[in-house]
């Protein structure tokens, strides 16, 4: 019977309510009120009414219940072709792909034949389920009962095509359909740009389209800024003649990922219009290129404007604050946290973690892991390499062995973690149980960095033979940090032969970097073979490499300053140069004398003073010293690993100066305090 002999059997007032609810699915918002339709459908016979039991599983499918449909459904004697495909789009639409084409199967063998309602869902049924075989059959069962060229179908056809990279055929699909809407248009564009290298032929595509909608601009403009082309994006941006927020926000995260970060800056002034997406992403775009401060001032914009910020806000300004050693900004951020009532979740409070590990306060680090609820791997992870980097070796190996109590499984990065803490203390002993545990006891296979760090491990204790006979046996190709590691304790225990297999392979695998270079020159110079020191610099030169220069950061009242090896361009260069001559004077009468190994051999010893004088890490304390409250900590991070007499120095410093000082190297802390150095002069 048709809908409309059905239709015309209902007359008692109740059965027309209940029609009327089910004409208007979106009315019915509660399990416990379809359930009383359900009770009215069973009492008046409508649920064989193909019609009713059709708009009741529509109700279903909108409330996420289609397990509920199917009980009537299966209760009907023949349910008609709009029930079975109510039933067949509700399952898909809910996510239950497989149910869908289980249904369609059952349909097939009835006698009830699928027709173009039918067929969209099942096709995406096939897309969801990546069954790229069954979707191909589908589509040659689409010319038996001649459905091929209807566009609701085609276009499902090319959305299947098209997620299976085939745009030849999606394209084929398309060209054949003698109507094509806007959506097939769409979708034909889309399928050609999520798989089409060739951005002409979609961009050929895109300008034959006609009546373009702002989705297809959005299509368009975001596959030129995934592609890189930036400028083409903007280019076509500016010719769109209706321009929403998505837009602006693509063509922004466009200048802010591919680094044009003072282009993206203005055309952030310049948007009519701004969310939290576009706030997020200036943002982010900042703490990239490590402009803190900047970056602070937007997000402070923001809230004046009464936009208030999300996890991901937080998280790109504490990784921010981590970078830099901005311990201030950090804590800030904390109280505001704090403050608004944000919850302090794992993803937040790990951030957290790894910002104050950063900045050398582990104390505070600490209390935010304990507050942590629900601690991931992740978060362990963070307090691990938390304590590890800040020399806490003994903490790292308590807190490992309490992590595994508490039954979470260590990864790789644990590992790491705890192998760089046995690193920095020298606990050979310890370093190799977790080595060895990592294949025995946790089915983990030990990636290059782990090698490298048993190296170093081994390397620092003496032990280099068996650092070169692991090196020998890893079963994938050592990395510079290897060789590196292994030329770093050549270094240490004066041994040239195997310093000449180290630099050898680094020369193979290093092009940019000459820090390795110099090392060796320093190991020849040590050695007193002069030649080979000659011969060294004279492969720098022909390389047109040098050591890395000297970078080093403090946060002052909110600020980052800079500062490089024999810095002249800070406005207060005359006070830190000041400064560092009263370091000296009184490093003098402490009976200081500056270690000079570090600096090439042909450069005179007053030469090599001054230039020793006017590291980058000097310069970041000294400027602390004139531009701080007594008492005030000092923490400056650095981009290369401590030479010895900066070393030396910053413990002087500490003792005459009555100042705590943290300094944050390429691999480790330093926590300097009244003469003494929390690595215990081993790193």
């Amino acid at each position: 019977m048709g809908f409309i002999g059905e239709i015309t059997e209902i007359q008692t007032p109740q059965k027309q309510l209940v029609l009327s609810l089910l004409k208007a699915p979106q009315s019915i918002k509660s399990h416990k009120h379809l359930r009383s339709i359900h009770v009215i459908l069973l009492r008046s016979g409508l649920h064989r009414s193909s019609f009713a039991v059709g708009n009741f599983v529509t109700c279903c499918a909108n409330l996420g219940i289609m397990n509920y449909a199917a009980q009537l459904f299966d209760q009907m004697p023949q349910p008609n072709s709009f029930v079975w495909n109510t039933m067949i789009r509700g399952f898909q639409q809910n996510h239950q792909p497989r149910y869908a084409l289980n249904l369609f199967e059952q349909m097939r063998v009835e006698p009830v034949y699928p027709d173009c309602f039918t067929f969209p869902f099942v096709i995406r049924a096939c897309t969801d389920l990546m069954e790229d075989v069954r979707g191909k059959y589908i589509h040659g069962l689409l010319f038996k009962v001649g459905l091929e060229l209807d566009t609701f179908i085609g276009t499902s056809l090319i959305e299947f095509y098209g997620n299976f990279g085939d745009t030849k055929a999606a394209r084929s699909v398309f060209d054949e359909l003698p109507m094509k809407d806007k959506v097939a248009w769409t979708v034909m564009l889309s399928s050609c740009v999520n798989e089409c290298s060739d951005l002409q032929a979609a961009r050929k595509l895109f300008d034959r389209m006609p009546g373009k909608d702002i989705v297809s601009w959005n299509i368009m403009i975001f596959q030129y800024i995934k592609a890189g082309e930036v400028q083409n994006a903007y280019e076509l941006f500016t010719l769109a003649p209706v321009k929403d927020l998505l837009m602006y926000n693509t063509v922004l995260g466009g200048h802010a990922r591919h680094g044009e970060v003072d282009v993206m800056v203005k055309f952030f002034n310049d948007m009519p219009m701004k969310d939290l997406v576009s706030w997020n992403t200036v943002i982010g775009g900042l703490v990239r290129v490590k402009r803190v401060k900047e970056a602070m001032n937007h997000f402070r914009q923001m809230l004046s404007e009464n936009i208030y910020p999300n996890e991901i806000t937080f998280v790109s300004l504490l990784a921010a604050c981590a970078q830099v050693g901005a311990l201030d900004t950090g804590r800030w951020l904390h109280s505001y946290i704090d403050r608004n009532n944000h919850r302090l979740d794992v993803v937040v409070g790990t951030v957290l973690v790894d910002m104050y590990s950063k900045c050398g306060d582990l104390e505070s680090a600490e209390y935010v892991f304990n507050k942590l609820q629900d601690h991931d791997v992740i978060a362990w992870n963070a307090m691990l390499m938390g304590f590890s980097m800040n020399g806490q070796s003994k903490m790292t190996l308590e807190l490992f062995t309490r992590m595994k109590i508490e039954s979470v499984k260590p990864n790789e990065i644990t590992i790491l973690g705890v192998l760089c803490a046995c690193v920095h203390a020298g606990f050979v002993n310890e370093g190799r149980e977790v080595f060895d545990s990592m294949v025995k006891d946790l089915g983990l296979a030990p990636r290059v960095e782990h090698y490298g760090c048993m190296v170093d491990l081994l390397g620092r204790a003496g032990l280099l033979d068996e650092a070169y006979e692991l090196i020998q046996g890893m079963p994938m190709e050592p990395h510079t940090g290897v060789w590196g590691a292994l030329l770093g304790a050549c270094k240490l225990h004066k041994k040239v032969e195997l310093a000449e297999t180290a630099i050898k392979h680094l020369n193979e695998l290093e092009h940019e970097d000459g820090g390795y270079l110099t090392m060796m020159s320093n190991i020849y110079a040590n050695a007193g073979r002069w030649d080979d020191v000659a011969r060294t610099r004279e492969v720098m030169r022909q390389k047109g490499v040098d050591k890395l220069r000297g970078c080093s950061s403090i946060e002052v009242n909110g600020e980052i300053h800079e500062f490089g090896a024999e810095d002249k361009v800070h406005p207060r260069v005359e006070e830190i140069h000041e400064m560092i001559d009263e370091i000296l004077s009184r490093l003098r009468i402490a009976g200081h004398v500056a270690s000079r190994n570090e600096v090439f051999f042909d450069v005179e010893d007053e030469e090599k003073d001054k230039v020793l004088s006017y590291h980058s890490e000097k310069m970041a304390v000294a400027f602390g010293l004139i531009s701080t409250a007594k008492g005030t900590v000092i923490r400056v991070v650095n981009n290369l690993r401590i030479c010895g007499d900066c070393h030396n120095v910053m413990k002087l410093i500490s003792n005459t100066f009555e100042r705590e000082i943290v300094i944050r190297d390429r691999s480790r802390f330093h926590h300097f305090k009244k003469g003494c150095c929390s690595c215990g002069d081993y790193w």
